[in-house]
């Protein structure tokens, strides 16, 4: 716990967790090898958030003696009875490049179990730990360990486990001491500038391309069907001569399956609600100092801005035609929560095999049901009613006609499933290089910090996928296919497809993880995670469309 201390008072050694230094989420209890703890009483740790206990924080007392300011001298503080079993473990840990992590003042050590000969056949273990902690004035700002005392395991032996720790003055400020464990060279690199440079042209060259449908070829459109002249070759090339004000009596049709459409649309629009307010607090306040603050807030702002959901979902649903809605509400409220809860209920039951500290434990989890039935599901109810009561009525500019028009055959790259699948390729440019920075500070050992940049990535993907959707819902509707609704959500959303085959690669080709434990681990979180993008993505696709199709539908003079 960060606090301020004075002299000769105790400073606790937290032991957390221990695992394969490739697999980041492999986590055991630190005791779950052979260590010995000091002989200083026991203290006990509670989670302090709900971020830690999902997190499998497993914070136990070392029973070391370190006192503020106090030095000690290599003192033995325990004896390993080495027997074959004891060996054997810490043989396997050797093996897979075991690290463990301390924390003193919530400042992380990282430390490794031990290392091998080069013929690989004698193992060694680190048996003594050489602490240095720097203070400034009466708090402490940095904290580095030396593992020395390389002892080789042998069956049937005591292994002697000790430590010292030695004090000196530093210059950090306090509000500086995380800096240490940034790394500036890798997150402000030119490759990382150089790709929001790149997005950043995108945006220029596709709004360019939207102003031009908008202004120049709609404008054309507007005179063609006022006073019936002809149309030049460009306009040939757009569409026929029909167009997509031949289907005005069709185009505001409600979509197919209207409850889980809006459900969709719902939850998209509090997924974004959500990213932009967690980014903007963690540009603030710099979350990365406080063990799972960043999933607290990440859930406490879920929680909080449920009534987005319910707002968005109920009040298309009512314009929609739907007289379900509290079905509707149901399913917009727990589309999101459903979807994580069961990954992560899957990938504990492998936890739980493992014998793995990211456990969820029982009291965490019903927690977790209590937050979703008493917080979100009665917030997700007043956004619903306050949704259909404000904006639930079907103002559309053009009245629906009560036979549906029929589709004509066009070319087979205007069908909507082809639209669908380019869709998603320009927004996953515009992104990917942020991907590989997120993904690497997730699965490696690399704290994210420049959420300004991810800030602009966000506000950069919205752009170019609401001027994606608004392109290939034009030309979709010039070729007189009304099915537009479904088609900008998807085009939208496919973005989250080409995410998770990203993540393919990365997975095979930049990290060394392996196991069950940890490729089920990255690959249900990852699909969690391609899957939420790719409805925030169709929501906002959808919404921008939707903007787009009642704009040019309200200036068209209907015979």
């Amino acid at each position: 716990m960060k606090k301020k201390y004075t002299d000769k008072e105790e400073v606790v050694l937290w032991m957390n967790t221990v695992g394969p230094y490739h697999n980041r989420q492999e986590t055991y209890k630190y005791f779950s090898l052979p260590f010995c703890a000091g002989i200083k009483k026991t203290i006990s740790h509670y989670h302090e958030t709900l971020g830690e206990a999902l997190q499998g924080v497993e914070l136990e007392f070392s029973g070391l003696d370190i006192k503020f300011k106090e030095e000690v001298m290599q003192t033995t503080y325990c004896e390993i009875e080495l027997d074959k079993a004891k060996r054997d473990a810490f043989v396997y840990a050797i093996k897979n490049h075991y690290w463990y992590q301390m924390y003193i003042d919530d400042l992380p050590i990282w430390g490794i179990v031990g290392e091998a000969d080069e013929n690989g056949e004698d193992h060694y273990l680190w048996t003594y730990k050489k602490l240095e902690i720097g203070f400034n004035g009466n708090r402490i700002v940095d904290v580095n360990l030396t593992s020395e005392g390389k002892v080789k395991l042998v069956p049937n032996t005591r292994i002697a486990m000790s430590y010292s720790v030695k004090w000196k003055k530093s210059d950090v400020k306090f509000e500086d001491r995380f800096d240490k464990y940034l790394d500036p060279s890798f997150f402000q690199h030119r490759i990382h500038w150089f790709s929001i440079f790149n997005s950043f042209m995108m945006v220029i060259f596709l709004v360019g391309l939207v102003s031009m449908i908008l202004m120049r070829t709609l404008r054309k459109d507007y005179a063609r069907y006022s006073k019936e002249e002809e149309m030049d070759d460009m306009d040939r090339d757009l569409g026929d001569e029909y167009g997509w004000k031949q289907v005005h009596g069709d185009v505001f049709r409600p979509s197919s399956h209207p409850l889980i459409f809006s459900s969709l649309i719902g939850s998209g629009c509090q997924i974004f609600s959500v990213s932009l307010i967690v980014i903007v607090v963690a540009m603030l306040e710099d979350l990365y100092t406080e063990r799972g603050s960043m999933l607290s807030t990440a859930i406490f702002v879920y929680a909080a801005t449920s009534p987005v959901n319910g707002y968005f979902g109920g009040s298309l649903y009512a314009k929609q035609g739907g007289r379900r809605w509290i079905k509707q509400m149901f399913v917009g409220a727990f589309l999101i929560p459903a979807m994580v809860c069961g990954t992560a209920f899957f990938i504990n039951f492998i936890a739980i095999y493992y014998h793995a500290s990211r456990a969820i434990p029982f009291g965490t989890m019903v927690a977790v049901c209590c937050i979703c039935f008493f917080v979100i599901l009665p917030l997700n109810l007043v956004g619903t009613i306050l949704g259909r009561n404000l904006s639930g009525q079907p103002n559309f500019p053009c009245r629906v006609n009560a036979v549906p028009r029929p589709i004509p055959e066009k070319k087979w790259f205007m069908e909507p499933a082809v639209i669908v699948c380019l869709g998603g390729i320009l927004p996953f440019g515009s992104i990917f290089i942020e991907m590989y920075f997120i993904f690497t500070s997730f699965w490696a050992y690399k704290i994210y910090y420049v959420y300004g940049f991810m800030m602009l990535v966000l506000v950069i993907l919205c752009i170019v996928t609401v001027c994606v959707t608004i392109v290939c819902t034009y030309f979709l509707l010039n070729a007189e296919d009304y099915r537009w609704q479904w088609t900008s959500f998807l085009s939208a959303a496919s973005t989250a497809v080409y995410v998770y085959m990203y993540s393919f690669y990365y997975y095979f080709f930049k990290t060394k993880m392996y196991g069950l434990f940890q490729t089920s681990f990255y690959f249900g979180y990852m699909a969690v995670f391609s899957t939420a993008l790719g409805i925030m993505c169709g929501a906002v696709g959808y919404m921008g469309t939707s903007a787009f199709v009642r704009k040019i539908y309200t200036n068209v003079k209907i015979d």
